[in-house]
C-alpha cells in the first residue's frame, strides 16, 4: 500500500487528487497540507509535521511557486518522493532538485500535465520534429491560469529545440470557456502537420496522476514529464 499525502489539498486539483487516491485500492490517503490546519480532515499547516506524523511515501504537490520548491526539497530530505504538478519552476530550480534527488537516490517527478494524451502528444511531437524543419506552439488555457506560457508548452519547446536546432515560438491564449489545450504546428515544403491535445475536464488528469504516484517510488532520480513513465505502446 502506497501512503500518499497531498499539498495544496484545498485547491481544485488537490481535491481531484484526494478523490482519485481514495478510490484506488493500492493507495492510501494519509493527509493534506494547506495554509490552515484542520485536524478533523487530517489537514496540516506545518509541512514538517505532516511528513513526520502522516508518514507518506509520496506527496502530490499542487501548490504554487515558489512554495512548491520548498515542499519538494523537504520531501526529498525526509526520504519522501514528490510528484509535482505545480508549475513555474525555473531551470536552475529544476536542476537543483535533480541533483538533490540523485544525491539521496529518491524518485521525484515534475509533471506539467497529468493527462495521458498530453504525454503522448509530446512523444508524437518529438517524432514529427525529426521530419519537419520548423514548428510553433499554441497553448490555450482558462483565464484564471497564472503562468504564461504553460508548463506543458515550455516542456514541449524544450524537447523540440535540440531536434529542430532552433527555438520554438510559443503563443499563449487565456480566455474564458477554455480549460487546457495545446496544438503544435509543423511546417515543411508544401505541407503542414498539426498535433493537438484537449483536456475537456479536470477528470483527464486522474489516470496520469495515479500512474505517476505508482511509478515514482521505483525511480531514484528526477523525471520530467509524465511520458517518462508511460509503458511502451501505451495509448
Amino acid at each position: 500500500m502506497i501512503r500518499v499525502a497531498v499539498a495544496g489539498v484545498r485547491g481544485r486539483m488537490g481535491a481531484l487528487a484526494v478523490e482519485a487516491i481514495r478510490a484506488a485500492a493500492d493507495l492510501e490517503y494519509v493527509g493534506g497540507f494547506a495554509r490552515q490546519a484542520d485536524p478533523a480532515q487530517r489537514i496540516y499547516a506545518d509541512l514538517h509535521r505532516m511528513l513526520l506524523e502522516a508518514k507518506p511515501h509520496v506527496v502530490v504537490d499542487f501548490t504554487t511557486h515558489p512554495k512548491t520548491v520548498e515542499i519538494a526539497t523537504q520531501c526529498i530530505l525526509h526520504g519522501v518522493s514528490p510528484v509535482i504538478g505545480a508549475t513555474g519552476w525555473t531551470i536552475d530550480e529544476r536542476d537543483a532538485l535533480a541533483a538533490l534527488a540523485q544525491e539521496h537516490q529518491i524518485g521525484a517527478m515534475l509533471v506539467a500535465n497529468f493527462a495521458i494524451g498530453a504525454a503522448l502528444m509530446l512523444r508524437f511531437c518529438e517524432e514529427a520534429a525529426r521530419h519537419f524543419p520548423a514548428a510553433e506552439i499554441v497553448e490555450l488555457h482558462h483565464d484564471q491560469k497564472k503562468d504564461k506560457p504553460s508548463g506543458t508548452a515550455r516542456l514541449t519547446a524544450e524537447r523540440l529545440k535540440p531536434i529542430l536546432g532552433q527555438d520554438v515560438p510559443v503563443h499563449s491564449v487565456r480566455l474564458q470557456g477554455l480549460l487546457a489545450h495545446q496544438e503544435v504546428l509543423f511546417g515543411n515544403a508544401g505541407e503542414t502537420l498539426t498535433i493537438r491535445h484537449d483536456s475537456l475536464s479536470r477528470d483527464s488528469y486522474a489516470n496520469g496522476l495515479l500512474l505517476a504516484v505508482r511509478a515514482v517510488r521505483e525511480r531514484h532520480s528526477l523525471s520530467v514529464g509524465l511520458d517518462a513513465v508511460l509503458e511502451p505502446g501505451l495509448a
